[in-house]
């Protein structure tokens, strides 16, 4: 069944994770498993096991030629999905990859590739790492047209979608010019949903140089919210000096805990400083040196009393909050959920008086039922739809949780590689989802609506 844009808009915004400024995340303390969408079905030579009723389509896959002659690269991750013309989406996706032996056939279109590239190896290849583009129709179920977006760069993880229709692709990689590259990296570049070939790459480095993961826009403000995938990673903001023009520029800073003078540990590994359900007041830090040649803006953040995260990944904007997921985060390392709200006077000489809250939503305790979320996405019906980053098919699942902190499957993935880049057509019949490796992007439709405790 189709979900209407009405339901879409009310699942997804209205009530989205309504209520749990009120502690209903009862999974946080114990974790529980609810039916959701039944039991899956077995089907050991397909890509995904899925609940009755429900049926995926390979939409693209690696070394595929696409409209530019280009093929398809490896290591698909995080990917956005955008509303076009009539029944149409876009899609853009990241290529978490640098190494030409992972898109064969970028060898016969260098001379294509080269002046669009932001970089190039040093025996002069063009890095395959960026984005590519895929124009869907939902109607008759079939790819209209594929194509580079953006090339040049290296180990693209996931991102974000801004509210002005563009896609924020991440670098999560550190490599500087002489590591086999001409240029340094670990940069955020933006590209645009309406982009009909490769775009000027310009690395936005006013939002800093780390293990970028993913990103998330607040719409009112502008605010770009960021993760940093390190087992003691930082969570930034950035403030655009102008909203929507990332490009001018703004100011970095990274979230700390108020009262805390030094550096909190939302790790939980060895003492539990975080109490599932609870709430904490933020004070964020301001950053220097955001370029960090060496690689220590989270060391120098943490001392200056920002808080740590175990291996920042997958991050959502809801209803007025946004969650991200951390990977080895809680005492069994192996997945934690956090919700940051933000203040009413966010980014404001204000905000000190009426702080935005950070709260540990969702620690998993088993990885049968929770394990290593990645990348993450809010439902149609308000729930977080998180891919897990297993390389086990005995284990991997992409995974819902309730708004109240039930957790439940949404799909078993049959091949030993991560899943990734979950997220919705706007009119939300459809869940897009890659698998990493080898590049294979799904689109999975169903009854969305027929979810049940």
């Amino acid at each position: 069944m189709r979900l209407n844009r009405r339901k879409f808009v009310t699942g997804a915004s209205a009530l989205a994770f309504a209520g749990l400024v009120n502690n209903r995340a009862l999974s946080a303390t114990r974790n529980v498993t609810v039916n959701g969408y039944g039991p899956l079905k077995m089907a050991p030579t397909a890509i995904l096991d899925l609940p009755d009723g429900f049926k995926y389509k390979v939409i693209s896959r690696m070394g595929d030629v696409m409209n530019d002659g280009v093929q398809v690269p490896d290591k698909a991750d995080g990917m956005g999905c955008f509303a076009y013309e009539g029944s149409k989406v876009i899609l853009v996706r990241n290529h978490e990859t640098w190494k030409q032996s992972h898109a064969p056939g970028q060898y016969m279109k260098q001379e294509q590739l080269r002046p669009f590239a932001y970089d190039v190896s040093e025996d002069g290849m063009v890095l395959p790492g960026g984005t590519t583009t895929i124009i869907y129709d939902l109607e008759t179920q079939e790819r209209v047209r594929e194509f580079y977006s953006l090339v040049g760069t290296a180990v693209n993880c996931a991102g974000g979608k801004t509210p002005w229709g563009s896609w924020l692709t991440c670098e999560e990689t550190l490599m500087k010019a002489g590591d086999g590259v001409l240029k340094d990296h670990g940069w955020v570049f933006e590209v645009p949903a309406s982009a009909t070939g490769l775009i000027e790459p310009v690395p936005l480095k006013a939002m800093g140089r780390f293990n970028h993961e993913a990103a998330a826009v607040d719409p009112k403000t502008g605010i770009v919210y960021l993760t940093e995938d390190r087992p003691n990673g930082l969570f930034y903001r950035f403030i655009p000096n102008v909203y929507g023009e990332l490009e001018k520029g703004g100011k970095l800073q990274a979230l700390g805990i108020k009262g805390r003078a030094f550096g909190f540990d939302s790790r939980n590994w060895s003492k539990k400083f975080m109490k599932p359900g609870s709430w904490l007041d933020a004070a964020w830090v301001d950053l220097e040196d955001i370029e960090s040649p060496n690689d220590d803006l989270r060391i120098r953040g943490f001392i200056s009393g920002a808080a740590i995260f175990a291996r920042g990944e997958g991050i959502h904007w809801g209803d007025g909050e946004l969650y991200f997921c951390c990977s080895t985060g809680g005492a069994e390392q192996i997945g934690q959920v956090m919700r940051y709200v933000p203040s009413a006077d966010e980014g404001t000489s204000e905000e000190n008086n009426n702080p935005g809250r950070l709260q540990l939503f969702f620690e998993s305790t088993d990885k049968s039922t929770f394990g290593l979320g990645d990348n993450i996405v809010v439902a149609p019906n308000g729930h977080l739809i998180i891919c897990e980053d297993h390389y086990d098919s005995t284990i991997n699942y992409i995974r819902g949780i309730t708004p109240e902190g039930a957790v439940y499957n949404i799909a078993r993935v049959n091949v030993d590689s991560e899943t990734a880049g979950a997220c919705f057509s706007p009119d939300g019949s459809t869940l897009f989802v890659n698998v990493q490796n080898p590049t294979t992007t799904l689109a999975i439709t169903g009854p969305w609506d027929n979810f049940s405790i």
